[in-house]
């Protein structure tokens, strides 16, 4: 799938002092650990899943079912503040074509992007059901927050 960027500054606080007061040996698997525990606990599904870091920057290996699982993913991690990039490795055992993304801006809502990518302001739940669980509420959205937007069938 490839390399993503993310805003840094933008997302889930997930690392707490733990994580970003360790010592520099420890940090980066420490925040691994914290990345893999919120992709658990989103409930998201994998065969395997390794995650890295290097400084900012996540590397994903590891083996998903469906193009869609491996999307989640990547964004359930690249969603996170102090994420930068992800790099997605895994392999996908049932390839399909991959979805688009969209990064919210100040002032959007769903049924806008959703009239921006289909035509239809209605088929806002499309994007909001293609970004569950990491969506809770379709008016919960924040500028910097990157979207799957799934194509239509």
């Amino acid at each position: 799938m490839g390399l993503f960027s993310f805003i840094k500054d933008a997302g889930a606080k997930i690392f707490g002092k733990k994580e970003t007061e360790a010592p520099v040996e420890e940090k980066a698997q420490l925040k691994a650990s914290a990345l893999l525990n919120h992709v658990k606990e989103l409930g998201l599904s994998y065969q395997t899943i390794v995650i890295k870091l290097k400084g900012d920057d996540v590397t994903l290996e590891g083996k998903v079912d469906k193009q869609e699982d491996a999307e989640k993913i990547v964004l359930a991690v690249g969603n996170v503040e102090g994420v930068d990039t992800v790099d997605n490795q895994m392999e996908v055992v049932e390839p399909k074509p991959e979805a688009q993304y969209h990064t919210v801006e100040k002032g959007e809502w769903l049924s806008k992007i959703a009239k921006k990518y289909y035509g239809d302001a209605n088929k806002y739940t499309v994007i909001f059901e293609a970004n569950k669980p990491m969506l809770k509420d379709p008016d919960l959205i924040y500028p910097g927050q990157v979207l799957r937007i799934p194509n239509l069938d």
